[in-house]
């Protein structure tokens, strides 16, 4: 995790635990790195106006403003429950699985009730086999979508063959529990679906990509009548019920 990354993590981590305060010790640990290092990302974030204070002696640590936590989240415990199904769906090798962590984080922290207890219970009976997709093959997809910029993978397909693609990203789709890069790749001349779990190496190239509507590129393919989660429709603007591009 490089400086920036983790300096947004501590945010994130110090929101969770609001109000109570946390150690360096505690910080050091989570993100492996050393107490001087963390001190100093603290001191940076306190110097560029972000609310973090220390509080020394018994019980002391770093803390943050509560007033950027979150308020209470009135859930039943039917949306509780499906909420840890959802973020438990979403592993380590899915697309921003990075920041799923803190999110849940966040969402703990703001829950009570009857519902904070179905949700702990549940997500103590949840186990997960390790991801096959690599953290940096994450990352840079991530990146490159949020950028778009052009990617270079190493793919091996369904048959076992390997090959090397420069793609530009338009998008993802999910289906069968499985994560799809959905590109227009350079080499075929067309739109094509990467696996994630079949990347074995993804460089950013820094290049800007055009602009590919989502679904001109599922057109004819097997996917062609994709549509956007249900689950997803409060965030999308209304009468959107079809995937597009950026």
């Amino acid at each position: 995790m490089n400086r920036t990354s983790r300096l947004y993590a501590l945010v994130e981590e110090l929101r969770a635990a609001a109000p109570r305060a946390v150690t360096v010790a505690a910080l050091a640990a989570r993100f492996e790195v050393g107490p001087r290092t963390v001190q100093r990302d603290l001191q940076a974030l306190m110097a560029a106006g972000v609310p973090v204070r220390c509080a020394s002696g018994r019980g002391g640590g770093w803390s943050i403003d509560p007033a950027m936590t979150l308020p209470p989240i009135r859930l039943t415990t039917d949306e509780a429950a499906a909420l840890v199904a959802a973020l438990a769906a979403a592993d380590a090798s899915a697309p921003y699985a990075g920041a799923v962590r803190t999110a849940s984080q966040k969402i703990a922290a703001s829950m009570t009730g009857p519902a904070s207890t179905v949700a702990r219970q549940l997500a103590a009976r949840i186990v997960a086999l390790p991801a096959r997709t690599a953290e940096p093959v994450r990352s840079a997809v991530e990146r490159a979508l949020g950028d778009g910029t052009v990617l270079r993978l190493s793919y091996v397909d369904a048959a076992g063959r390997e090959s090397e693609r420069a793609v530009e990203p338009a998008g993802l789709l999910t289906a069968d529990g499985k994560w799809y890069l959905i590109a227009w790749c350079r080499a075929r001349q067309a739109g094509r679906g990467f696996r994630l779990d079949r990347i074995t190496a993804a460089a950013p190239t820094g290049e800007r990509a055009r602009s590919h509507d989502l679904a001109d590129l599922l057109r004819g393919s097997a996917a062609a009548d994709a549509a956007h989660p249900a689950a997803l429709a409060a965030l999308l603007p209304r009468d959107d019920a079809h995937p597009s591009g950026r």
